[in-house]
């Protein structure tokens, strides 16, 4: 279902994107860098956090850690990490499929400046061997996506 939903984002909103998908697992940063054929931070690492009553997912350059303090100052509190069960609820994307297309449940989508050390990213795309190739710029405007920096 939820490969489903990003095909039917991308058939939508840009019939020119199309998801790549493998044979092998792109579940974890270094797998989807070797599947791909990218560097490790060019794998868009998409998290799903809360903060007080507030879901977002955040995009980072895939080896970037997050930055609690950067954080705790942009949204005013320290973010946690959503268990597989809630994200899967919330997006209808697995872990290590968990991307900004397709979600099943409107949430705030913010980008992190990482990602602009790039003219191409691949962010997962809905399974955890799928995948599409975007620049940063264009995943932001078609999430409407805010920028930020929280990553270090």
């Amino acid at each position: 279902m939820s490969l489903t939903s990003v095909k039917d984002f991308f058939a939508v909103h840009a019939p020119d994107i199309h998801v790549i998908e493998t044979e092998q697992s792109s579940a974890t940063v270094p797998l989807a860098a070797e599947a791909h054929g990218v560097e490790p931070d060019q794998i868009a690492k998409t998290l799903c956090l809360r903060v007080g009553d507030v879901t977002m997912l955040v995009v980072a350059a895939g080896m970037r850690r997050l930055d609690n303090k950067k954080f705790k100052e942009r949204f005013g509190g320290k973010p946690r990490m959503l268990g597989a069960d809630e994200v899967v609820a919330l997006t209808s994307h697995p872990v290590g499929g968990v991307c900004p297309f397709g979600v099943a449940t409107p949430l705030p989508i913010f980008c992190d400046v990482s990602l602009k050390d790039y003219d191409v990213v691949v962010p997962a795309a809905g399974a955890t061997n799928s995948a599409v190739r975007i620049a940063p710029q264009r995943m932001a405007e078609l999430t409407q996506a805010q920028w930020i920096d929280v990553f270090q």
